[in-house]
């Protein structure tokens, strides 16, 4: 069975950072099994931080604009060839991590057969591997504008600011619906010392459910391309017991 796992957040939280630490921490726990990243994040960043400039994506295909790497093999049903084009897009990382790239999304109201297809064909692609951690735009709301499937948890990255909280609070409220009953709460990240207690203060104010909180890792701005960071990673690793992930 896929687990599925969730961040969302504003853009510049550390949303990406936290998904990769997710991957090398699924990549340390379990080194035998597929991992997905599935980036819905219109900025790209994801990929960006690889080193790849990914413009083969899920909308391309919706759009009829994806340029294939192959010839389009002949007597297809629709529903095989939206399938088809998707393996198509995959991006290998290494040999169990792959990523793909959704950008724009049909509206959820869109009756056209094509909706349809792609939901279906994106559900099919996600169950073929063991993990998949989606890079959300936002909240909830526009991944499953794509695929409505059930997601194991949702982390809500946070800053330790006033703004950030008010922001992770409506988030919640409009990713509650779509988490279909399951783990849905806040990481705090870049967190020091000073702001403890402001921190504290949000909490209350907010009524936020707290699942971890990161410190501040200054090397992340002197070396901000990969996105990677041994903090963040052995942060979550910290307070993973509490996720509901396999333990």
């Amino acid at each position: 069975m896929t687990v599925k796992l969730a961040i969302t957040g504003k853009g510049g939280s550390g949303k990406t950072t936290i998904v990769k630490a997710f991957m090398h921490i699924f990549e340390q726990m379990y080194p035998e099994k597929s991992i997905l990243l599935f980036d819905n994040d219109l900025t790209s960043e994801l990929a960006h931080s690889f080193g790849l400039d990914i413009r083969n994506t899920i909308y391309g295909i919706r759009s009829g604009k994806h340029e294939y790497k192959t010839g389009i093999p002949e007597d297809m049903s629709k529903q095989e060839f939206i399938e088809w084009a998707m393996e198509d897009i995959i991006v290998s990382i290494n040999d169990n991590v792959d990523i793909i790239e959704s950008w724009f999304v049909g509206s959820k109201d869109c009756r056209c057969p094509i909706t349809k297809l792609i939901n279906d064909a994106v559900d099919k692609l996600i169950n073929r591997y063991d993990f998949v951690i989606f890079d959300c735009e936002f909240d909830l709301k526009y991944l499953n504008q794509l695929v409505d499937i059930d997601i194991d948890s949702t982390i809500i990255v946070a800053n330790p600011t006033e703004e950030s909280a008010h922001l992770a609070k409506r988030i919640k409220e409009f990713s509650s619906k779509h988490a279909a009953g399951n783990q849905l709460g806040v990481v705090v990240n870049k967190v020091d010392n000073s702001k403890m207690s402001m921190l504290s203060e949000l909490l209350r104010k907010y009524d936020l459910d707290i699942l971890g909180v990161i410190p501040y890792d200054e090397n992340l701005e002197k070396n901000p391309i990969t996105k990677e960071s041994k903090i963040v990673e052995d942060s979550i690793k910290s307070f993973y017991s509490r996720l509901n992930l396999p333990q």
